[in-house]
């Protein structure tokens, strides 16, 4: 499989981060182009399979958006104004578009990590 694909799992909870929006951008040096919306689904994935594949699957820099923030607020959890974590930039670079990019995010309301997954 090529292509990129996320994973959101809400580390708190214990569970998938359903209904969590996700912004896609194209980075050229100081320019953002979007190129995806998208919102996870019950298993804290993306419905249709990879965000980024075929044509649209180049090299370059990207950067994920995860709104953390509304998400936790639509689920309850009691946050500061402003929360800690409230819109998660993740910027990285597909060099091989042969190959598969999973960039999941494991998240707390006050803290994340992310990883090259497979």
């Amino acid at each position: 499989m090529t292509g990129l694909t996320t994973h959101v799992l809400d580390t708190a909870a214990g569970l998938p981060a359903q209904g969590l929006r996700i912004d896609l951008f194209r980075l050229s040096g100081d320019a953002r182009e979007k190129i995806a919306s998208i919102v996870t689904n019950h298993d804290g994935r993306v419905d249709g399979g990879p965000i980024l594949i075929g044509d649209s699957f180049q090299v370059g820099e990207y950067e994920l958006v995860f709104h953390a923030g509304d998400y936790l607020r639509a689920k309850g959890v009691a946050l500061s104004e402003p929360p800690f974590l409230d819109v998660i930039p993740l910027r990285f670079g597909i060099a091989d578009v042969t190959a598969h990019y999973h960039v999941p995010l494991l998240l707390s309301p006050y803290s994340y990590s992310t990883y090259r997954g497979s």
